[in-house]
């Protein structure tokens, strides 16, 4: 439920001073029942508001935001035990937004918010084949021949894993570098593939989804995504 005149303000029918004038001047009605009060609540759903004799549709605003998330940060709005969630580095407007996929708990980097129900289905599909780039810090020295595994898809105890790009960018007795491409966002994908290999994850970051790169923003910070990453979306999702 929400205040009539917080919902024709949303309408794009003026400022909430303007639309409140309307409401008071009886220009406003429920169901075809006059409406004066300006505390009156409504299910946008279910009943039908005009001004005048027109009917007023919502459309909602297509909103999406990228977030650096940091280590310790859950993806989700509340969380039983307390920790820290995404929704506490964003504004208030960003509680009606929905994560475009998930980044575990100790895992950091791009997360993609979105009110757009239809792009999210749409990226998160296994049939969208858009790439999600990872920088991966390993302990041990990785292989040649465990990285020809991952390439070629492993066997983890839950699934087996397609194809992915991987390089290894840095290599020492203790520790491995490695950048990492997949198109699948199967749980936790990335350190079961590591697990998989026997090689404990170190820290794990998101870097890129498709053609939209997190580049310098700084942790915990979050941003508006620009017309052309918007564009870049919904050309491939087939949403245009």
């Amino acid at each position: 439920m929400v205040r009539i005149n917080k919902y024709l303000a949303s309408c794009d029918l003026g400022s909430r001073r303007s639309v409140e004038t309307l409401i008071r001047d009886g220009k406003v009605s429920i169901n075809d029942v006059v409406c004066t009060d300006l505390a009156t609540t409504i299910d946008p759903e279910k009943d039908i508001i005009k001004v005048g004799h027109k009917k007023i549709v919502y459309k909602p605003h297509i909103v999406f935001i990228m977030l650096n998330k940091p280590r310790k940060y859950m993806v989700t709005r509340k969380d039983e035990f307390q920790r820290k969630t995404v929704y506490d580095l964003l504004p208030e407007f960003a509680s009606q937004l929905h994560p475009i996929g998930r980044l575990d708990y100790e895992s950091e980097g791009l997360l993609l918010l979105t009110n757009d129900g239809n792009i999210t289905n749409k990226i998160i599909h296994p049939s969208a084949k858009i790439e999600k780039t990872y920088k991966v810090i390993v302990k041990g020295k990785i292989t040649m021949d465990k990285i020809v595994l991952l390439r070629n898809g492993i066997h983890t105890p839950d699934f087996k894993t397609q194809p992915a790009k991987v390089f290894l960018k840095h290599a020492t007795d203790e520790m491995s570098e490695l950048k990492i491409i997949i198109t699948e966002g199967k749980n936790r994908q990335v350190r079961k593939m590591m697990e998989a290999i026997h090689h404990e994850v170190i820290s794990l970051k998101r870097l890129q989804i498709g053609e939209i790169k997190l580049d310098k923003l700084p942790t915990g910070s979050w941003r508006f995504l620009s017309d052309r990453e918007i564009l870049y979306l919904c050309k491939a999702t087939n949403s245009i």
